[in-house]
């Protein structure tokens, strides 16, 4: 089964592409074999129903926080609220959220997952900074669309046991956190004091280049809680140094992410990673 991560973007652009990474997993070993860059939602679309079985970890939320759904009485089935959320513009969901957050207290603004908290990720609600609620938006009903099946939270089609396509929510942030701690100590920094990506020219400096490097080095070497080792060539490595937006490493995070997930078997029956209790309407992100 081909493997994959993808760098997810809810408005693609030549400028600022979804990126894919794909490779296979050999025993602790992940090759990568390709950087796809998509630019439109429509390649997209088509990126996921090539005739071909996979597993990807996608870069965006599979679900809303139960708490915000159950506040404004949507649907608490997560194919109806998908389906309902879909309906929705962008401006309707800005306005929608905002009102949400206006009416609460300072510091409890955005509603959170149950997997917001052990991964340290935004609330699947935010439509800025990042805008995630429009990632959601855009991604989601394409996967649906698609046939593809989310564990956790859709049902296996009748063709996946033949031609299986499976979405996991991935979070290359939580990874990279663990990478750029182990980085970072040497230096007597935190995670939080390094970065290794920004989308502003001015802002790609020498030090996260060093950090990109740092970090594909302990993914080489295996170091982190996955337990598996990132195999690339000279020139995929230098590929992903120079990307300063991060967005190829990113998706080389999600493939890790991805990998780690077809791992994870209980019973002998695959689980992706996910703990025995999820909420089925709000979805979990793997490794968190």
């Amino acid at each position: 089964m081909l493997l994959a991560g993808c760098d997810f973007s809810s408005s693609p652009s030549r400028r600022k592409p979804i990126v894919f990474a794909t490779g296979h997993l050999q025993r602790d070993r992940v090759q990568l074999t390709q950087l796809e860059r998509v630019e439109s939602l429509e390649d997209f679309s088509r990126w996921l129903t090539e005739d071909r079985a996979w597993l990807c970890a996608f870069d965006l939320p599979f679900g809303l926080p139960r708490e915000l759904v159950t506040t404004l009485g949507w649907p608490e089935q997560w194919v109806d609220c998908m389906a309902h959320y879909a309906g929705l513009t962008r401006p309707e969901i800005r306005s929608t959220f905002a009102a949400f957050c206006n009416a609460r207290p300072v510091g409890q603004k955005f509603a959170h997952r149950v997997t917001d908290i052990p991964a340290g990720s935004s609330s699947s609600m935010k439509w800025v900074n990042p805008p995630v609620a429009y990632m959601l938006h855009a991604g989601v009903p394409r996967l649906m669309a698609a046939g593809v099946y989310l564990p956790g939270l859709s049902t296996p089609s009748v063709e996946m046991s033949a031609l299986p396509r499976i979405a996991v929510e991935g979070y290359p942030g939580l990874l990279a956190r663990e990478l750029l701690q182990r980085g970072g100590s040497k230096a007597g920094l935190d995670a939080k004091q390094r970065s290794y990506k920004n989308d502003a020219k001015a802002l790609q400096t020498p030090e996260r280049l060093i950090a990109r490097k740092d970090m594909l080095t302990a993914l080489e070497n295996g170091q982190t809680r996955l337990g598996l080792r990132l195999k690339l060539t000279h020139a995929q490595r230098d590929r992903l140094v120079d990307d300063a937006t991060g967005d190829s490493l990113d998706a080389v995070l999600c493939l890790m992410q991805a990998a780690w997930g077809r791992q994870q078997h209980i019973d002998g029956k695959p689980r992706f990673g996910l703990p025995d209790e999820v909420d089925p309407l709000e979805g979990w992100i793997i490794t968190s």
